[in-house]
């Protein structure tokens, strides 16, 4: 589509004067951009309750109205997080090494922007304000694609932040959202090789499959997250009972949420019974095999497809093992790569778990929930990779980044 290209050309352009922008101007915009969210909250609220009306129409329910609903709340953690970001150190210009080679050459390898990133994701408005203020302090320009379900709420949202780069005197384009939701517009980005540096899906494995199978311009993502936590033999009650719960409940219908639950056969009698109380409380359906069911009245019968599901709801599957070896080769089997825990008071248990699991995040006695950007204390995040090339886990400011080597000479040749 020649308008998606127009903007990819003049994202590019603005890229020329945001990657030289000093800090100060970065700072500058971002404090502009918080600023205004938070005088626009009732046209926020507004737009929102617009794409509310039509996803309800439409027959979105459950999970998927939760993720694009804003609330007063949810505009205050995105003002926040740009604020956060703000206060992060600039990852740009970083001399990330140096060494002088034995011919006199002084070599510093340092941190650059990336360049121009196009971001598609699906329903979550608050993605907008997130990845833009990422993009605006790594010196990057952005190409947001949001789902055609929040497209009033990311219009006014990047309405405003582009207001508030140009008074921060940078140019609007810097931040741009493509305005239709006509599939044409990603496959002219997915082959703008000359003008894209770099995609990144979030949204459903459709989504993301799709987008991989058919770009031409380097792609980040993760596909699903399937996360599990192993309740080990020596594990205590009171902490077992506070992460599982927490971990399924705080936000099913994210991809940090517990999915499979994996207990120890020494640990089954002690732990699910009151496991199961507490999960009926939240209202959570639990797929259970045989041996956990008998110590989790009303759990239903676990299927082979529910080991391994991303159910994005308040659905738990629930194994016992024999051993901290079988829990492993079930997450290597079932796993997603994102993130996994262990619940254990054994030390060594705890070490072969953190070793031996090919995740981008590994807990020990902790709940999955904490695999964010901002929990990790990068303010806000553009995705979470579950790749192995660039970036792996929560990607924040320095996942942004790439370096270029600056070779000081005095007359070298070879």
């Amino acid at each position: 589509m020649e308008s998606v290209l127009e903007q990819l050309k003049s994202a590019r352009a603005a890229w020329a004067s945001l990657s030289q922008a000093t800090t100060g101007v970065k700072n500058l915009a971002l404090r502009e951009m918080a600023e205004g969210l938070a005088a626009a909250r009732a046209e926020i609220l507004a737009a929102n309750g617009r794409d509310l009306d039509e996803a309800r129409q439409a027959g979105l329910t459950g999970a998927l109205l939760s993720r694009l609903e804003l609330t007063d709340k949810k505009i205050e953690g995105m003002v926040r997080g740009i604020r956060d970001v703000e206060a992060l150190e600039d990852p740009i210009g970083r001399s990330l090494s140096t060494v002088t080679r034995p011919n006199g050459l002084q070599i510093t390898k340092m941190s650059v922007p990336l360049g121009v990133l196009a971001v598609i994701y699906e329903s979550r408005p608050n993605v907008t304000s997130d990845v833009a203020a990422l993009a605006v302090k790594s010196g990057n320009s952005i190409i947001l694609r949001g789902g055609k379900e929040s497209l009033n709420s990311n219009r006014a949202i990047a309405g405003i932040l582009r207001k508030a780069l140009v008074k921060a005197g940078l140019p609007a384009d810097c931040v741009q959202l493509i305005p239709t939701p006509d599939r044409e517009a990603v496959q002219t980005l997915l082959t703008a090789t000359d003008l894209l540096d770099l995609v990144i899906p979030r949204g459903g494995e459709s989504l993301i499959r799709t987008i991989v199978e058919n770009s031409r311009v380097p792609v980040i993502f993760q596909y699903k997250g399937v996360c599990h936590t192993f309740v080990d033999e020596s594990a205590d009650l009171k902490m077992a009972l506070e992460v599982v719960v927490n971990a399924k409940t705080s936000n099913p219908a994210v991809c940090n949420a517990l999915e499979c639950l994996l207990i120890h056969r020494s640990a089954a009698a002690r732990i699910l019974p009151a496991l199961a109380e507490r999960l009926k409380e939240w209202g959570v359906e639990v797929r259970a095999d045989g041996p956990a069911r008998s110590w989790m009245p009303g759990a239903v019968e676990a299927k082979e497809g529910d080991f391994g599901r991303e159910f994005l709801d308040l659905v738990l599957a629930v194994k016992v093992v024999d051993s901290l070896e079988e829990a492993l080769a079930h997450i290597q089997k079932y796993g997603s790569r994102h993130s996994e825990a262990i619940l254990t008071n054994d030390y060594a248990n705890a070490q072969v778990f953190l070793k031996r699991v090919d995740a981008a995040c590994v807990y020990v006695n902790a709940s999955t929930r904490f695999t964010d950007g901002g929990e990790f204390g990068f303010g806000a995040e553009v995705g979470i990779s579950t790749q192995k090339l660039h970036a792996r886990g929560p990607m924040g400011l320095a996942e942004l980044t790439t370096t270029k080597y600056l070779i000081l000479g005095s007359g070298q040749v070879r």
